[in-house]
């Protein structure tokens, strides 16, 4: 029979003493600190860390996060004594501590193997050999151009870095956009409600535009309505106004940030400029890449 799913709590760990490890969870309650008990245990030498620092309990599909430290625990960069944490939120443990992106992900179950029955071989029966007949010539079909890639649920991973968060996905397609029932919902001025959609065919990723303006673009060109393949270190530009995610393959996109000129003081000529933000977006690419590389090697 069929399980009822599970909730897995992940934690990817973004600055401290256990960077780069991702940490799963099932149980009720996760305790973090420098006891020995703790769920996340973290060294001892860690002062700014408490003993029992904090403790995350389950409450039905949601959790709740107590801070029981002397150096406070921070949400998104605010100090919270109590909160209820959603995907995709980042943890600090005291204010210059560790640092973890909280995620969380819906298990299902794998189905009992029914009991095999008992199989008799009955012996067989001999048949009376006929001419073959003859079948009428069938023409071959007319083999498409492209294949046509549909958005078919299956099973694959996908992981966006987005500013300071990590938003990681067992199931495709992800649907990309404003409205709260996308899987990945961003709040960004350049997004529709329902904007871009990944999917994985044919065994590769795939992106298609759900905006029939043409907005999505890989590498400067137009995605247009069918789905198009993305091949590592694609760019992929979601509207005019961003954002701008670099793919780096096996499922993983980067956000590419813009780099901004210091001052217009300080840069005089307009090549100059353009040199600068040219250097400034290539080492942000590769910033967004080694985030991928530490986590995922």
């Amino acid at each position: 029979m069929k399980r009822a799913p599970t909730i897995v709590v992940q934690f990817v760990h973004l600055h401290g003493p256990l960077k780069g490890q991702i940490q799963e969870f099932t149980e009720p309650v996760i305790s973090i600190g420098r006891h020995p008990d703790s769920s996340i245990r973290f060294p001892a030498d860690l002062a700014v860390v408490s003993r029992k620092h904090a403790e995350i309990t389950r409450d039905g599909n949601r959790f709740k996060l107590a801070d029981l430290s002397t150096n406070g625990t921070y949400v998104n960069g605010k100090r919270a004594k109590e909160a209820y944490l959603k995907n995709g939120d980042v943890l600090t443990f005291a204010e210059g501590g560790p640092k973890v992106s909280f995620l969380m992900q819906m298990r299902e179950e794998q189905e009992e193997a029914a009991p095999v029955s008992e199989v008799v071989l009955e012996a067989p029966v001999k048949e009376e050999i006929q001419a073959p007949r003859k079948e009428p010539a069938v023409r071959p079909r007319a083999v498409p151009e492209e294949p046509e890639i549909a958005s078919q649920p299956v099973s694959a991973p996908l992981v966006f870095q987005y500013g300071p968060t990590l938003r990681s996905f067992k199931q495709l397609p992800v649907n990309i956009g404003k409205h709260p029932q996308c899987q990945f919902s961003l709040d960004h001025p350049g997004l529709l409600d329902m904007h871009a959609q990944i999917l994985y065919a044919q065994s590769q990723y795939w992106v298609k535009d759900l905006t029939g303006r043409s907005l999505v673009q890989v590498n400067g060109h137009p995605v247009g309505l069918k789905p198009h393949p993305l091949k590592t270190d694609d760019l992929l530009v979601l509207s005019p106004q961003g954002p701008t995610f670099r793919f780096l393959g096996e499922g993983r996109l980067a956000e590419v940030e813009e780099a901004l000129p210091e001052s217009p003081d300080s840069l005089s000529p307009q090549r100059d400029q353009g040199l600068q933000g040219a250097s400034g977006r290539e080492k942000s690419d590769r910033e967004s890449k080694s985030i991928f590389k530490r986590l995922f090697k």
